[in-house]
């Protein structure tokens, strides 16, 4: 897991060569401006979806995981929380191969980590994530990044 701000997303690129595609993507677009959605920036290996998500508690939000892709998390219009936690200490649960995305539902505990408009925070296949922690509505960017 990584959390910086937007500024320094540059710093990241040699993690993963998509990540300058992004960085071009951001310095051609307002993402606020963006409708709700996805957009697709390379096929299948990298997009963004932007969404509203309602805020909810620690205990309400769902931990969950993904193995072909990895998050790029961008809170536009307020605050988020995300729970972390390490994949390897996670329980079994099952896999869905078509949304690559494996849901713990029930799962408590981690850390916490707030990020503000921004901000972004990078998860792994091997991280752990409870996303959409906060109060009201979290207007958001979610880049999705073939491993």
């Amino acid at each position: 897991m990584i959390v910086d701000t937007l500024e320094n997303l540059k710093n990241y690129v040699s993690v993963n060569p998509l990540f300058a595609d992004v960085i071009d993507f951001l310095s051609k677009n307002d993402l606020n401006s963006l409708e709700a959605g996805k957009h697709y920036i390379k096929d299948k290996d990298l997009f963004v979806n932007i969404t509203t998500a309602t805020g909810k508690t620690p205990d309400e939000a769902t931990y969950e995981t993904h193995n072909r892709m990895l998050d790029i998390q961008i809170p536009l219009s307020a605050p988020e929380t995300y729970g972390y936690m390490p994949r390897e200490g996670m329980p079994e649960a099952e896999y869905n191969d078509v949304k690559d995305v494996t849901k713990y539902p029930g799962l408590k505990g981690g850390s916490l980590i707030k990020c503000r408009p921004g901000e972004f925070a990078i998860f792994f296949p091997q991280d752990g994530h409870q996303p959409c922690i906060g109060e009201g509505e979290i207007h958001k960017a979610i880049f999705k990044v073939r491993v």
